[in-house]
């Protein structure tokens, strides 16, 4: 599928929280189908989940996001981000929320403006998975079902 495109560019602030901030951003914009393009920042603690689906990873100081990618919108969002610690060692997984932005967190999301991304439960991973569709109204069904 192609269609329009849409760059969304928005900023997070020390305090809040990254995974929180870029669904509340996908809510309030309406946004039915985005990818992330890019994020530059720092968090003051992070919290991911591992590749088993179980384990949750915490810890807390100074971690640049190094990498942040996955699908965005308002019905739901994946993504999975990399962190470096003051020794550069980089480390990663599933984003959840409680990783709290601790100077800013510069996010640029693109929009597929004729699409719309759902999720819906997957028997065989057990998770709610991605659903595509296409969105003749070029993004206004993202908004309805989001409000």
């Amino acid at each position: 599928m192609t269609g329009a495109a849409r760059v969304h560019v928005f900023r997070l602030h020390r305090g809040e929280d990254l995974r929180g901030g870029i669904e509340a951003y996908a809510a309030q914009h309406g946004i039915g189908a985005a990818a992330v393009a890019s994020c530059a920042g720092c968090v003051s603690c992070f919290r991911i989940r591992g590749a088993d689906g179980a384990t949750v990873h915490e810890g807390e100081g100074r971690f640049e996001i190094v990498s942040l990618t996955g699908t965005v919108s308002a019905n739901g969002c994946h993504l999975h981000v990399a962190f470096a610690g003051e020794d550069l060692r980089a480390f990663g997984g599933h984003l959840l929320a409680g990783c709290t932005v601790n100077t800013t967190a510069e996010i640029v999301l693109l929009q597929a403006q004729a699409m719309a991304f759902e999720r819906a439960y997957d028997s065989q991973t057990g998770y709610r998975e991605l659903v595509i569709r296409e969105d003749a109204e070029g993004g206004e069904a993202g908004r309805r079902r989001a409000r």
